[in-house]
């Protein structure tokens, strides 16, 4: 099994990813980009970032010591959002960022993700060749590399947030959820600086609360804040912040699909399209159709929208999940930025975020994990192919079908979406166990 996944290298901190296996992959990573001219001239530097994880602290003692032996200057920047490693790799000049982070995973687990110096993620084909050197005797050129920590980064992407906006925040109250990850100094601090009443909760990471009860993936206590302190909306991120999601001032929730769509309206789009994925709800089609804006689709993945969006020029895109890329301002999904300009619209429309997605009917969507199937013989199947047509045609424009493998385990996600909540639970249920039954290991 490949050790990168779609998003870096994650598992187990401790057991699946342990310190040796980071102090590796940084010496792994040094190896291939010096081969790969990376580094040639100069000598080369690297900016390391963590979420809250308690895992966090010996893993970055690991990359710092694999790069440094590597001959690579090391810029600690502490407790720093996923995308802040973007950003700060072209603002200090550096050769490679690396995260340590799972994202919204559990406290347990943690990852690795590089970005190359242009900010953007590695490529899969880079990936491949530091998989490829792990555990390979290399002996770089040069003297050991220094290890510092920079105090102002974290003012220097605050900086660098707020100057995206030209908006006053005064007279908006706003709770944040911090998810007591990456977002727990910053988010709060960047609301506040742009004028909003905030109040932030799971704002005080433990190194063992990250994500716990709390979050972009769990939103009840966000729910219950918003309307108990009669906020006018409520944001929450995940433990890196590259993800966001709302709520309105009565509680509803404001996914990546409603996020995209009021973005759309006050975005430059030199194509005229946005892009999503096969998850994006057909309710924002729809919507973006009857405002003369096209959709572009990928698959699931946060890296495949951005990879549509650089290869046809499109400007605006993202997850349902609140992934969102504003390439205008950045090449990487940014909670924290999304936010700001989600509340920007708000304060500049005079509406209430509730006012702001009602441009938008939401399709009822409904997805079933079938478990313990033969997800290799999906596509082979005539009479899940048969049936999944009829459905098809039954539901005509008014809904859809989509069956994807999972990529990870024996998975096959059933998704149907319909004009209605029972039909499309009817139709995903009995899908569902034509495809347990036809397909069961």
């Amino acid at each position: 099994m490949a050790l990168f996944g779609t998003d870096g290298v994650r598992g187990v901190a401790g057991v699946d990813l342990t310190s040796e296996l980071a102090h590796d992959l940084a010496v792994a990573a040094a190896h291939v980009l010096t081969d790969l001219g990376e580094f040639a001239g100069h000598k080369p530097k690297a900016v390391i970032a963590q979420d809250s994880r308690e895992s966090g602290a010996y893993l970055e003692e690991a990359i710092a010591k694999g790069l440094s032996e590597s001959g690579v200057d090391v810029i600690r920047v502490g407790v720093l959002p996923t995308p802040a490693v973007s950003f700060l790799v072209t603002e200090l000049r550096a050769d490679l960022g690396v995260m340590i982070s799972a994202s919204h995973n559990p406290a347990t687990d943690n990852g690795i993700k590089f970005f190359a110096r242009d900010g953007k993620k590695l490529a899969d084909s880079v990936e491949a060749q530091v998989e490829a050197q792990l555990g390979k005797a290399w002996q770089p050129n040069g003297n050991r590399g220094e290890i510092r920590f920079d105090e102002g980064a974290r003012e220097s992407y605050i900086r660098y947030l707020l100057g995206t906006i030209h908006t006053d925040f005064k007279g908006l109250k706003i709770v944040v959820d911090c998810a007591n990850g990456a977002a727990s100094f910053v988010a709060p601090e960047v609301l506040r600086r742009a004028g909003a009443e905030v109040i932030a909760i799971s704002d005080k990471p433990s190194g063992k609360n990250i994500n716990e009860n709390c979050g972009s993936t769990h939103l009840e206590n966000l729910i219950a804040k918003v309307k108990s302190e009669s906020a006018d909306l409520g944001i929450a991120h995940d433990g890196d912040a590259d993800r966001v999601l709302a709520i309105d001032h009565e509680g509803n929730i404001v996914d990546g699909d409603y996020i995209l769509g009021i973005l759309a309206s006050h975005t430059d789009l030199p194509t005229k399209k946005i892009v999503g994925t096969v998850m994006t709800n057909l309710g924002l089609i729809r919507a973006l159709e009857n405002r003369g804006i096209g959709f572009e689709a990928t698959p699931v993945g946060d890296r495949y929208v951005l990879e549509k969006m650089l290869a046809e020029g499109h400007m605006l895109g993202g997850e349902q999940s609140g992934h969102v890329i504003m390439r205008k301002f950045a090449i990487t999904g940014d909670g924290i930025l999304t936010a700001l300009h989600l509340v920007s619209e708000v304060a500049q429309s005079k509406k209430s975020l509730k006012e702001l997605a009602s441009f938008m009917e939401r399709y009822p969507q409904v997805l079933i994990n079938v478990k313990g199937v033969d997800k290799s013989r999906l596509n082979s199947n005539s009479v899940i192919k048969k049936r999944i047509t009829e459905i098809e045609s039954e539901l005509g424009s008014n809904g859809r079908v989509l069956l994807r493998a999972s990529g990870t385990e024996p998975v096959i996600r059933v998704m149907i979406e319909a004009q209605s909540q029972d039909k499309a639970e009817g139709f995903a249920s009995a899908l569902a166990a034509l495809v347990k039954s036809e397909l069961a290991l």
